[in-house]
């Protein structure tokens, strides 16, 4: 029987982050987070607002009949990792059926028992957040090249904070670094400069979904 999970919406656009920036994807956002960054941007996906119930059946028969000429899904938040049963079983539902699938989530769950070939972007976050004595930083064990280290970054504090943590961990020689500023508040350009500076493989991340005007 399949399982069942809580979507917050689910929707077509440009991928505007991540390994598969500029992509066309199919988004599939689920309900519910743990934690409460003090610059979230989807609060849609927590209460007080609503969601809807999809058996992972259903979520595959969606992308099999109406998006499988676009390989790209990602399964985001929220955190996904609320609903781990069932987001193993959409993810290798997916990837079975040939989908290159990417997981979101806050990194503050476990990656334990997600399936290889899954696309993992993890957030380490940074002071700004609020939320970062909930960092697991465990899960670099369960993450390899193709997977995504990401810090959104506020300002300088927060540059400081995630560039110690990248050369104390050395996290670029296990997966791919992002550094990514917070829309509207810290410019890319600025951002830009901080990572010239380092001289560390980082890679800057824009929210280009943001620049042009999509979800």
């Amino acid at each position: 029987m399949s399982s069942s999970l809580k979507v917050s919406e689910i929707f077509y656009s440009i991928q505007g982050e991540g390994p598969f920036s500029g992509y066309p994807t199919l988004f599939i956002r689920l309900f519910g987070c743990n934690l409460n960054c003090s610059w979230c941007d989807t609060p849609q996906a927590k209460p007080p607002f609503s969601h809807k119930e999809f058996a992972v059946n259903d979520l595959v028969r969606l992308w099999k009949e109406n998006f499988c000429s676009i390989p790209f899904v990602t399964i985001t938040g929220g955190e996904p990792l609320l609903q781990k049963t069932g987001v193993v079983e959409l993810a290798e539902s997916l990837l079975s059926l040939g989908a290159i699938v990417e997981l979101e989530t806050n990194g503050s769950l476990s990656l334990e028992g997600l399936p290889k070939e899954l696309v993992k972007v993890v957030d380490v976050k940074t002071p700004s957040s609020g939320m970062e004595v909930f960092n697991r930083l465990e899960n670099l064990k369960y993450l390899n090249d193709k997977d995504v280290i990401k810090f959104v970054i506020k300002d300088e504090k927060d540059f400081e904070f995630s560039l110690n943590l990248v050369e104390k961990l050395k996290i670029y020689e296990k997966v791919q670094v992002f550094f990514s500023p917070v829309h509207g508040e810290l410019s890319p350009k600025i951002l830009a400069g901080w990572i010239l500076k380092s001289r560390l493989p980082i890679r800057l991340q824009v929210q280009l979904h943001k620049f042009l005007g999509l979800p």
